[in-house]
């Protein structure tokens, strides 16, 4: 089987743009939640947020791509480019025909279509609206592969181009999706990854009225409390992370840095409730014992699980259950964490953030703590590396992630040479 190697990466996240501060905001253990800036989040119950500091002029982009491009796709763009700069390649030597792209997002352009909607209905007093004072690409907000599309015309891929939107597992299902035409044979490289950028008052409102999100307003900084006895919901956020994948013999062949192999991925459905999750955790361990069996690593191989962790009891419940069903006794000694605790949940962009947040505590031999988490709950008894990053080798991790609708996947990455 062909093998598939990470050689670049790119993050716009919460805390900083760039994957070096990304790594810090990490490591230290600091949060980047705060109350809402972008408009005013006074009359919603959960008004706080983790936002991206982003500037597309100081990103990059043309007054052009601002003006054309959602704010997801232009984190898309940037992100994209960062992962291309790093992989130390141009691909001139790749037939743009084998060299594709997949992008996942959970709600597209949300963003630009809120603040559309608001412009031509004069802030909602017209019920027929007036498409005079509409952007002139109002339809590139509409639909989601105008993301896909815009990385494509700036790499230079003509090949596969696909988005990938199974609402919170996008990110890992988009970067799987890539792996899998790399490993059959449709594409030599893949530029793959995530984008949302879902804070505004739409998405807001969508998640106070199933009060998922937490209301612990007064205190932004320690509101998101993963695995924590003390939580009370997610927090909102916002970010993107994309990576250049290639086949391994073709990436050692031209002398590149692989930071890690995506050795399996696997993905299931409860088939139960919209929202719900059995707390049995079954479909999360199925998916991660089948991403276990096609990387042909043993649950006592696995030196790192990156949780969804979204600080919900019912999904901290049944990721705790899932690991266990499916590590067996190993899932005691395994080190476990979210970083939503310091990135909040930017809902289909978050399981590409958590495979860069993976791929760099190998690279770096640092697990990510869960920040916040000073109240253990007893339901959760695993080892959630509280508040402090730790040093460990680190060769195999198996990031997880679940999505409303019953969406439960499993990635594993493992160093070039292979699982210990």
């Amino acid at each position: 089987m062909r093998q598939v190697a990470i050689t670049g990466i790119g993050v716009t996240a919460p805390g900083g743009v760039g994957t070096k501060n990304f790594w810090d905001l990490l490591t230290s253990g600091r949060t980047a939640t705060r109350r809402i800036s972008t408009f005013d989040p006074s009359p919603f119950r959960s008004q706080i947020a983790a936002e991206v500091d982003f500037d597309a002029a100081a990103a990059g982009l043309s007054p052009q791509q601002e003006r054309r491009m959602d704010r997801a796709a232009q984190f898309a763009v940037v992100t994209a480019l960062e992962a291309v700069a790093d992989s130390g390649t141009g691909f001139d030597d790749v037939d743009p025909h084998r060299f594709g792209v997949t992008i996942g997002s959970a709600v597209g352009a949300t963003t630009g279509l809120d603040t559309e909607y608001r412009t031509v209905s004069d802030g909602g007093r017209l019920e027929l609206v007036d498409h005079r004072y509409a952007v002139p690409h109002l339809y590139n907000y509409l639909v989601p592969s105008s993301f896909s599309a815009e990385v494509a015309l700036a790499v230079g891929a003509e090949g596969p181009n696909t988005v990938v939107s199974t609402g919170c597992t996008s990110g890992l299902d988009a970067v799987g999706h890539a792996a899998e035409l790399i490993r059959e044979g449709s594409a030599e490289v893949m530029v793959a990854g995530a984008t949302d950028a879902p804070i505004s008052p739409i998405t807001v409102a969508c998640f106070d009225a199933i009060k998922a999100t937490t209301p612990r307003n007064d205190d932004a900084e320690h509101a998101s409390r993963p695995f924590d006895r003390t939580r009370n919901g997610f927090v909102l956020g916002e970010g993107c992370a994309v990576f250049v994948l290639e086949e391994l013999g073709r990436a050692r062949a031209r002398g590149a840095h692989v930071y890690a192999v995506v050795a399996g991925h696997a993905s299931r459905c409860n088939a139960f409730h919209m929202t719900g999750l059995r707390p049995d955790g079954r479909e999360m361990a199925e998916a991660i014992t089948v991403a276990l069996g096609e990387a042909g690593i043993n649950p006592d191989q696995v030196d790192y699980v990156n949780a969804h962790g979204s600080g919900t009891r019912q999904n901290d419940r049944h990721e705790t259950a899932a690991i266990k069903r499916s590590l067996g006794e190993h899932a005691f000694r395994v080190p476990v964490s979210s970083i939503k605790s310091m990135v909040g949940h930017s809902l289909g962009a978050i399981g590409s953030i958590e495979i860069a947040a993976s791929v760099l505590a190998m690279e770096h031999g640092v697990v990510p703590p869960t920040a916040n988490l000073t109240t253990p709950d007893p339901e959760c008894d695993l080892d959630y590396v509280p508040i402090t990053a730790r040093e460990l080798r680190v060769d195999t991790v198996v990031s997880v992630g679940s999505g409303f609708g019953g969406f439960q996947t499993a990635m594993v990455l493992t160093k070039p040479g292979g699982a210990r």
